[in-house]
């Protein structure tokens, strides 16, 4: 199990996990390249070493404070998450600046918050989906008028009536929302002028099918904006105090 702990003199961070004690291998050059040498590791260890007679404490994530400009599978990144002792609150920058370094926690003096910076319709996915889907060709034409619809509904949404999907994404500054009913009745009313018939019935289907867990989901881009505060003269700390267990769960 993941643990954040917290140097309170230093004001260094450590995240400890069952990966801390795993070995390093390093290509034994004085023989042939099938061999390799162990390097016995212990981070934890070292962490403690270095900060003896420090006083430390467990930290909490805070469910969902995990942000990044980047994708999750993007192993080289800079990283932002909250944590608190139960009194106050922390801002821990999370980075490595490349594949072989290993990942550091450090203190951000300041704060972030989320800002939307686009909501739009998934325009590829839907035109997809309906080719897949209709029964008999939908002409390109068609396809397009229902984009241009639903692109100028979405536009016209106000984000804090929409409701939040737990879709998967790829990256941790894409959400995706369910349109709102009021919205839904427009764009049914208004595709009535663009599709007749059976055609219209089958476009209702599809609206219906889609709306809550699929391509007519909208997609919400944020961006983090940092602000930071004014440094401040630490306070000298009293000297080591007894470091609790407790379970931490970071979110990846």
């Amino acid at each position: 199990m993941n643990q954040l702990i917290r140097c309170k003199n230093c004001d260094e961070f450590f995240m400890k996990t069952p990966f801390d004690q795993y070995p390093e291998y390093e290509l034994d050059s004085g023989r042939s390249s099938e061999n390799f040498r162990t390097i016995a590791c212990d981070d934890f260890q070292n962490f403690l070493i270095h900060h003896h007679g420090h006083r430390l404490e467990n930290l909490k994530i805070i469910e969902d404070s995990w942000v990044s400009e980047k994708a999750y599978s993007e192993p080289v990144k800079t990283s932002f998450f909250k944590a608190t002792n139960g009194k106050e609150k922390f801002v821990i920058k999370k980075f490595r600046e490349s594949i072989d370094e290993p990942l550091r926690y450090q203190l951000f003096d300041g704060d972030y918050a989320l800002k939307c910076d686009a909501l739009e319709i998934q325009s590829e996915e839907i035109s997809k989906q309906l080719k897949r889907e209709w029964k008999s060709p939908l002409s390109q034409n068609k396809i397009g008028a229902f984009l241009k619809l639903y692109h100028a509904i979405a536009e016209d949404i106000d984000l804090k009536d929409l409701e939040r999907i737990p879709e998967e994404s790829q990256h941790p500054l894409e959400v995706y929302y369910k349109i709102d009913d009021l919205h839904l009745m427009y764009l049914l009313r208004n595709c009535r002028h663009l599709f007749k018939g059976q055609e219209y019935s089958d476009m209702e289907e599809f609206i219906h099918r889609h709306k809550d867990d699929g391509v007519l989901l909208l997609k919400a881009t944020y961006k983090i904006q940092l602000s930071e505060k004014t440094q401040k003269k630490k306070k000298a700390m009293p000297t080591s105090t007894p470091l609790k267990k407790e379970k931490v769960v970071e979110k990846k």
